[in-house]
């Protein structure tokens, strides 16, 4: 029993002071991904979350699908989810929870933190103090744990702010900005003439769920009343949910950090209000036997501070995708904006306006200008507020989040300041880092430089040389225009064969596009153009390109549309060989083109979109001469998903025994193997609620075993589903050579592999 008298002093919490290199303020997906980094960098990290889960909006406490480049297959960004970390996360979801449960996303973020030794977790932990050394240097944080009633003494080298509205940085002095800068002080022409302080608001969801009998509703007091004044009100029905009402928000007219709780009641307002709009006025029969099973008891947040970094990013460097020499990772969703009345508002729910293409992310927003020891991840990072409508999206935040974490381990590893890390250098060393746990930053490669594998003399039992795709599908109908999108190689021109049936005599007209800017997809480009004349019935038709590419890369063999031809179809799927079309999606504001307002500095041009699995079969076709797309040489170009060519290693469709073997002319040393496999970056892996047709990534190698020159067996692995498989000898061995031996996957998918990185204890 414990028993304590009057204390006439007030008593103090019990308080832990403790000491690591990294202190993570913000268990979301920018923190996560920036402590899992950090830790897997060698150094030792505190993450504090003010939560009981971690994962911000994408946990189960507010239940938003976690989405970044690949924008729901809905923009020209091919091959563009997010790597590292992140991927790896979204990966083991779909494996584990393909439908989408965030309930088990919850548990996969906590056990991917609790597996690193090097990360001590404070959860329901509250950081509301700051301490400093000196002007420009953190000391420590302080914070509270509700649950366990202690007082947290957070001391460290380097502190990371992902908390969302920025309280370390905001407590610590930084420089910060709220609402959106005049199109003046950037030369931003999206911007508006003049800055405002209106801002993108919160949203709170709710799931709903049939029980098989009539339920009935009584809705609160507090519930909105009248259903029209939602202006949007005709689009409500019984069929949606969860983060399919994104747009039910509010807040961008006020305070969305200190008046944060009063935006809470008034969406509960309208959330209510709906479902008693839903369950009782009678327009929805269907929702008798529906019950409200859960709604959100915090809002998820969009916008509040944006901190000033070592560089702003702008609208310009979405738009024109400018490189950076301090690059570390990259973003594609489309610049997204929202009217500061929500839900309220008459004009739509939201403006997005996509760029053509992927764009890099610089170092320098992600570390504070003015407090010399201070990261910044998530949507606070440095950014306008027109580029932050593309930056803020989870996928996009947690890859810079990893980036950041790498980042701090180097400056720890060298005992430099974040700044120091654009200097000699460090800023390429940390690129290769980065690169080597799948960033893939757009356009630098990993470097051969420590790659044994690259100093190998290699061999595979085949080599797919793509001569055609089987006509081995089903007809579709070419009411879309249609492409097939392959890997050409410059100073060749192909001639092509493609099965067609038209119900009358008709013609067509192809295409060969390219996108204008190389290593990119949006066809911008029509190199040549052909009509073809085709009879009723079916038939093969065989056309030839005059034109030869400048330079190798990715190409469309574009068909326009016509109701009255349908083609055949492939159910043969390769890595990097994908076929796209000009669909509309209207979830990330794609009508089939882009036409932006004039003189927005926002590029018109067309969509060229892929379909999700079990659709989207390649054409059929054969072409001359056949790709060699896949030769043994890219298993070491440093490139681990499409870019140029197809980047991959993939064995002919017959080969049972597909296998890669090393030799060397002298014994090497080798301590680790890392293998980079294809998870198709062009899938969204949208964390909950959209829910994916299959557990695995049909093209990734699931069995495989390594052994040495001499046929001992090292290593074996059963049923992978990852992108990364990395093993690590517990003591370096001795060989000449090493053998990779892969199950075959199936009739219509050869294996493939992207890269192998070999090294020694020296790399």
């Amino acid at each position: 029993m414990l028993k304590e008298d009057f204390s006439e002093p007030a008593r103090i919490n019990k308080t832990i002071s403790t000491k690591s290199d990294l202190v993570v303020v913000g268990g979301g997906l920018a923190g996560l991904c920036c402590a899992i980094a950090a830790a897997r960098g060698g150094i030792s990290v505190t993450l504090v979350q003010d939560r009981p889960v971690l994962g911000g909006n994408a946990s189960s406490e507010v239940r938003l699908w976690t989405l970044g480049a690949t924008s729901h297959m809905g923009n020209n960004n091919r091959w563009s989810r997010e790597g590292g970390i992140i991927d790896e996360i979204l990966v083991e979801n779909m494996y584990r929870n393909k439908e989408g449960n965030t309930l088990i996303f919850d548990a996969i973020l906590l056990e991917k933190v609790k597996n690193e030794k090097n990360i001590t977790l404070l959860l329901n932990t509250s950081v509301y103090e700051v301490k400093k050394a000196d002007p420009a240097t953190i000391s420590q944080v302080i914070g509270f744990c509700s649950q366990n009633s202690t007082t947290y003494i957070l001391n460290a080298d380097l502190f990371c702010d992902a908390s969302g509205d920025g309280i370390v940085g905001f407590q610590a002095g930084a420089a910060f900005r709220m609402g959106a800068e005049s199109a003046e002080e950037f030369g931003e022409k999206f911007a508006p003439d003049i800055s405002y302080g209106e801002l993108l608001g919160h949203t709170i969801y709710f799931y709903s769920k049939n029980v098989g009998a009539p339920v009935k509703y009584v809705a609160p007091e507090f519930a909105l009343k009248d259903i029209t004044k939602i202006p949007r009100f005709k689009d409500i029905n019984d069929k949606d949910f969860g983060c399919r009402l994104w747009w039910l928000e509010y807040g961008g007219r006020k305070d969305t950090i200190h008046e944060s709780e009063d935006i809470k009641w008034e969406l509960w307002k309208v959330v209510y209000g709906v479902w008693d709009y839903i369950k009782n006025s009678g327009d929805f029969p269907d929702a008798e036997n529906l019950t409200l099973e859960w709604v959100g008891t915090i809002p998820g947040k969009r916008e509040s501070r944006r901190f000033e970094g070592l560089y702003m990013i702008k609208q310009q460097d979405i738009v024109e995708q400018r490189l950076f020499e301090d690059a570390v990772s990259f973003g594609g969703w489309a610049v997204d904006l929202h009217p500061a009345d929500g839900v309220y508002d008459t004009k739509p729910g939201c403006t997005q306006y996509h760029s053509k293409g992927v764009y890099q992310i610089p170092l320098r927003s992600m570390i504070s200008k003015n407090i010399a020891n201070l990261f910044l991840a998530g949507r606070i990072i440095s950014a306008t507020h027109v580029a932050f409508g593309s930056t803020r999206v989870m996928a996009t935040c947690g890859h810079a989040g990893q980036a950041a974490g790498f980042a701090a381990a180097q400056c720890l590893k060298n005992n430099i300041l974040p700044a120091h890390l654009m200097e000699q250098n460090q800023i390429k060393r940390l690129q290769q880092t980065l690169s080597l746990n799948g960033q893939s930053i757009p356009e630098i490669p990993i470097s051969q430089e420590f790659n044994l594998a690259s100093k190998a003399k290699i061999k595979v039992s085949s080599e797919l040389v793509l001569d055609r795709l089987r006509p081995n599908g089903q007809w579709r109908k070419l009411d879309i225009s249609a492409a097939q999108l392959l890997p050409l190689e410059s100073k060749k021109r192909y001639s092509f064969k493609f099965d067609f049936s038209a119900i009358e005599d008709t013609s067509i007209t192809v295409q060969l596009r390219i996108s204008g800017r190389l290593g990119y997809y949006s066809p911008d480009t029509i190199l040549e153009s052909k009509n073809i004349k085709l009879a009723a019935g079916e038939q093969e038709i065989a056309f030839d390109f005059e034109t030869a590419l400048e330079k190798d890369q990715y190409a469309f063999i574009t068909f326009l549309k016509n109701a009255k031809v349908s083609y055949r179809t492939s159910e043969d799927r390769l890595t990097g060989i994908l076929s796209l079309f000009n669909g509309k999606n209207k979830a990330v504001n794609n009508n089939g083109k882009q036409d932006p307002p004039i003189d927005s500095g926002l590029d018109a041009f067309e969509f060229w979109i892929p379909m999700r699995r079990p659709d989207g079969q390649n054409l059929a076709f054969s072409v001359q001469p056949a790709l060699k797309a896949f030769p043994k040489e890219n298993v070491v170009n440093g490139f681990v998903r499409p870019y140029l060519k197809a980047n991959a290693w993939a064995a002919d469709f017959l080969d049972q025994n597909p296998l890669v073997s090393l030799s060397w002319d002298c014994v090497q040393t080798i301590s680790e193997i890392k293998l980079f496999f294809d998870t198709d970056y062009d899938h969204p892996m949208e964390s909950s609620l959209m829910g994916h047709p299959e557990d695995v990534i049909p093209f990734c190698a699931r069995n495989l075993k390594i052994s040495d020159a001499d046929g001992n067996v090292l290593y074996t692995i059963g049923n992978n589903y990852q992108t990364i498989v990395t093993h690590k000898f517990d003591s370096p061995i001795s060989t000449q050579g090493l053998i990779i031996e892969f199950e075959p996957l199936s009739d219509t998918t050869p294996v493939a592999l992207f890269e192998i990185q070999i090294f020694n204890q020296m790399k």
